[in-house]
């Protein structure tokens, strides 16, 4: 990537693709973020690898899929076994620091950075161990509180993303910085759950101007089998009860959206008054997205976009100011467009490609997206593939799913049960078959997951095993 000297990768955590005032969200406000996306290229149809923390940072990390690692789930965190972009810029000399939440396994694991600082790390080098007890799933339920507090307060992971967005500044002021090129990874916890606000950001967003999402189950909307059996684990809506609570935890979440934004634009003044910003290739992404009480589901852990799909802006040398690129593209492509911007030569095993030459080429639809889903709640893997204009679910031992994103964007009409459109679900379900074959990856995923259940005293005591929530601030 001709002309970068530097790589500067900002993630949020849980951050909807919509929830951006450059996406035209009719509410949110990202004044910082839109600075970004004005001098960005925009990939409006960007995914997850996975949508949950801790096997979307490892794909992320190693430019490979789960079924690729065996990073499952929120227990299956990445230990630096499986080489990514972080090992190849060392192997290439350049420096690798990270600030902020990681999700891995721990600071003493060789991940590819050269120094963590302020890391954060699952819980105790364990993570959630309940959520891998899916063979078979249970049905009782693992407990409320999932959301946290909701309102205006300043929480400890507050202060966390506060902490880690001035000590960015402040190493990017180090003379350090301009002595050699660096790549660093500035990550927060926020818009995270738990939905929990300073005053002047939930003051933007009254709770009583909120909407509500069109599809809900009390609007009539049915929840796909796969789905609703997580309910039997995991129930916030039932949790929230009220529509006025729910307007509630909306308008945090929102206020999380501004709030974070804000920590981001420290960073990005920092890097300009830096005298770098010229020199330095910036993204912005999310490891996942946040459903938002859409099917009456909150969190993540579902392939509908309100999960899958994650915003992506790419700034800098090699890139157009403002462009708009509707290929679908992964966040596994993350990793060879880093090695790129350092003219060091990606891993072969990376299915990704560099996301400046996808840039510079004609919108491709027919570019496949893929994404898995092994963890928590779930009762068998769930799988998508997605073009530009299609998009395919499949639940092992569960009907599919098949979507027109052009006429229907809220994924609301199911077409796989229309006979006219088998052929265009059999295209897609030929490529997720050229991706992986379904049922043997969900085998090899419980397979792990049971020796690790095992591992921790078997299904019953491993339930209550890690925490249902955010994991801790260190």
């Amino acid at each position: 990537m001709r002309g970068a000297k530097n790589v500067l990768f900002i993630m949020a955590d849980e951050h909807q693709a919509r929830a951006l005032s450059s996406f035209q969200h009719p509410c949110v406000q990202t004044p910082n973020l839109d600075k970004l996306a004005a001098r960005a290229t925009n990939f409006s149809n960007a995914y997850t690898a996975s949508p949950i923390c801790v096997p979307a940072r490892a794909a992320l990390m190693t430019g490979r899929y789960p079924h690729q690692t065996g990073y499952w789930d929120n227990a299956h965190a990445y230990d630096g076994a499986c080489p990514g972009w972080g090992h190849v810029l060392q192997a290439g000399g350049v420096s690798v620091t990270s600030i902020g939440k990681l999700h891995f396994r721990s600071d003493s694991d060789p991940t590819g950075f050269d120094r963590q600082i302020l890391p954060m790390h699952i819980q105790g080098g364990v993570g959630q161990i309940w959520g891998s007890v899916r063979n078979p799933l249970p049905k009782r339920s693992k407990g409320g509180g999932m959301l946290g507090a909701i309102g205006a307060g300043l929480s400890k992971y507050n202060r966390y993303d506060m902490q880690v967005a001035d000590t960015a500044a402040s190493w990017l002021h180090e003379p350090a910085r301009k002595a050699a090129p660096w790549a660093a990874f500035v990550s927060f916890v926020a818009p995270h759950f738990p939905l929990t606000v300073p005053q002047e950001f939930l003051d933007l967003y009254p709770a009583r101007d909120i909407q509500l999402p069109q599809l809900r189950p009390s609007g009539g909307y049915t929840p796909h089998p796969w789905v609703a059996r997580m309910n039997d684990i995991e129930d916030s809506d039932a949790e929230l009860a009220t529509d006025h609570r729910r307007r509630e935890a909306i308008a945090a979440y929102y206020a999380l959206c501004s709030f974070v934004d804000a920590q981001i634009g420290k960073v990005l003044d920092a890097l300009e008054a830096s005298g770098q910003a010229e020199d330095t290739l910036v993204i912005y992404a999310s490891d996942h997205g946040e459903s938002l009480g859409m099917r009456g589901r909150w969190g993540k852990s579902v392939l509908y976009r309100e999960s899958a799909q994650v915003p992506l802006l790419i700034a800098g040398p090699g890139f157009d100011c403002g462009k708009t690129v509707q290929t679908a593209v992964s966040l596994t492509d993350v990793a060879p467009t880093i090695t790129e911007a350092f003219d060091l030569t990606p891993d072969p095993a990376w299915p990704g490609q560099s996301l400046r030459r996808i840039a510079s080429q004609s919108d491709d639809p027919d570019r496949v997206a893929f994404a898995e889903y092994h963890a928590a709640n779930s009762p068998s893997g769930g799988f998508m593939v997605a073009t530009q204009r299609w998009k395919y679910h499949e639940y092992v031992g569960y009907p599919s799913e098949l979507f027109d994103l052009q006429a229907d964007p809220d994924e609301a009409d199911n077409l796989a049960v229309d006979h006219s459109y088998d052929t265009i679900r059999a295209q897609m379900c030929a490529a997720l078959r050229q991706i992986c074959d379904p049922v043997s990856v969900d085998q090899a995923a419980k397979a792990d997951q049971d020796k690790l259940v095992a591992k921790y005293g078997g299904p019953e005591r491993a339930f209550n095993t890690g925490p249902s929530g955010a994991t801790p601030v260190p």
